[in-house]
């Protein structure tokens, strides 16, 4: 290993994280029954224009009358970009009424280091004065061709950064890419389009300690494809996607939970090794094949995950 370490971000559980717009606070209930693992409440584009101001209030509301830690879930708001006039009220108003009772703030279209330095300043300020006892997370959505320009900047840039997210439909638009559903693959396109930033995005993640999440699917009604696109974001390590339908929770959470087979696999990988180590050596073998250290830190990623899920 090297000497320069990151320590990894707060553990959290995010298989599935459920996209719910501030305008439409009749979502709230069902949000919360949900299995979802994850809950943002939307300030930004799932909200028009005209109900900006509405939402927000929706949210406090929402907030301030609803339990969502004691129902398992992890509270997010995902506010509006740096760029428009509602942000900075966003921030001020969520946070000095409601910010005891959040996790994290969603961050989005950040292009810059500088943009997260801002939202943290603002995060630190109402904190301090409202004597807050909780530090509320910061998460980004990576959807621009600069944010992936500067993507290593930005995971650095904040020690109140958790999360990274793949924000694939702006992402699309600002790469002028051709895409015939948001998250979807292009068949013109040998292989999957989206593969390169998925992969500088949970490479950045784990090199600085972020969990990496995966962004939305359009087409709700075709869950074969949500599937396939769980699964290649799972195969490079990303540990959770979007959910725009409740209908794609449970296909999240499936996908991104590690089978009872490889749970078993991994404990008995550890087992091996413990056994060789108490003998002096540094490997072992199992079923035919060889397992060492790097197998040790691969099998311990499923026993945690699979620890995590088992709390819940």
């Amino acid at each position: 290993m090297s000497h320069q370490y990151y320590n990894p971000a707060r553990t959290r559980l995010q298989r599935s994280e459920l996209a719910v717009p501030g305008s439409s606070p009749k979502m709230f209930e069902k949000a919360l029954n949900s299995n979802a693992d994850y809950i943002f409440l939307d300030l930004e584009d799932a909200v028009s224009p005209n109900d900006k101001l509405s939402a927000r209030e929706n949210i406090i509301k929402a907030l301030n009358e609803i339990n969502w830690r004691e129902r398992g879930k992890t509270i997010s708001v995902r506010i509006n970009s740096l760029d428009t006039h509602y942000m900075y009220r966003d921030v001020v108003d969520i946070m000095e009424q409601v910010g005891d009772k959040i996790d994290t703030i969603l961050v989005p279209k950040v292009g810059t280091d500088s943009d997260i330095y801002t939202v943290d300043c603002l995060l630190t300020q109402i904190e301090n004065q409202k004597k807050f006892k909780n530090k509320v997370g910061i998460e980004c959505l990576i959807e621009t061709a600069l944010g992936m320009s500067n993507i290593k900047e930005i995971a650095k840039s904040s020690n109140r950064l958790e999360a990274l997210h793949f924000g694939v439909a702006d992402y699309a638009a600002s790469l002028r890419a051709r895409t015939v559903v948001i998250g979807g693959l292009n068949p013109d396109y040998p292989g999957d389009q989206w593969h390169h930033g998925l992969s500088q995005l949970v490479m950045t993640c784990r090199a600085y300690g972020l969990r990496a999440i995966d962004g939305p699917f359009g087409d709700f009604k075709d869950p074969d494809a949500y599937v396939a696109s769980a699964k290649r974001a799972a195969a490079i390590g990303i540990e959770g996607k979007w959910a725009i339908h409740p209908s794609q929770i449970d296909l999240a959470n499936k996908v991104f939970s590690p089978p009872a087979a490889e749970v078993n696999r991994a404990k008995k990988i550890l087992e091996e090794l413990d056994k060789a180590a108490k003998e002096g050596k540094g490997a072992a073998q199992l079923d035919g094949r060889m397992i060492d250290a790097a197998s040790a830190r691969m099998a311990e990623n499923i026993v945690n995950i699979n620890k995590l899920i088992g709390s819940k």
